[in-house]
């Protein structure tokens, strides 16, 4: 099973990936945290990498196909994947097209206002990594190490109109891309998360 997730920042990707990869036992590829895990370790691609995403930007191709290439070589992925927050461009899920056939690509639909609101209340671990939201957990520090809680850079209301207006200007594309090639299905995100799970278990059945 080789899924791709579209959607926008905020719509859910990598909440509903945990949960189909569990159910699938397939690896989950969330370039993302990828990325992050090297900003984290100060890595020279995590340097790279911060500076643009602080801006809003999107990271260049070449070093998230290159991320991608390598990750896909890894034993886990032989029983299958799900890519999470990759392709976002129309040369990269060309890219992606070269390295490993797709059996479907998922679009997770939420309006803007509600994106908005989801994203600026997420606090994050500097420590282990934890997420959280303030709408179900209202302490300032990490349940799991006791670490002070902060809001990234790019969770802060204007940088989040800035990558949604991004995701609209080079990934909205994707989701005529893969309908064109008969593989996109769309669900509504703003549904209760379990809804939303069930509806793309749903989906995910008829690959079995």
């Amino acid at each position: 099973m080789h899924l791709v997730f579209l959607g926008p920042p905020g719509a859910g990707k990598g909440t509903q990936a945990e949960k189909v990869c569990a159910r699938f036992g397939i690896a989950h590829i969330s370039t993302g945290d990828m990325l992050r895990k090297e900003m984290r370790e100060g890595t020279e691609l995590g340097k790279q990498a911060k500076a643009v995403v602080e801006a809003g930007g999107l990271v260049s191709d070449d070093i998230i196909i290159g991320m991608v290439k390598n990750r896909l070589q890894e034993p886990d992925c032989q029983k299958g994947f799900l890519l999470d927050g990759f392709p976002r461009t129309i040369a990269q899920a060309d890219a992606l097209g070269s390295l490993t056939d797709i059996d479907m690509a998922v679009n997770i639909d939420v309006p803007e206002d509600v994106l908005v609101e989801r994203i600026s209340g997420r606090r994050m671990c500097p420590d282990c990594g934890a997420g959280y939201h303030v709408s179900l957990y209202d302490k300032d520090t990490c349940e799991k190490c006791g670490a002070k809680l902060y809001i990234r850079d790019d969770d802060k209301p204007e940088t989040v109109r800035n990558r949604i207006a991004a995701y609209q200007q080079k990934t909205q594309p994707l989701i005529q891309y893969y309908s064109e090639k008969g593989l996109l299905q769309t669900v509504c995100g703003s549904l209760p998360m379990e809804q939303v799970q069930a509806n793309i278990l749903a989906l995910l059945e008829k690959l079995q």
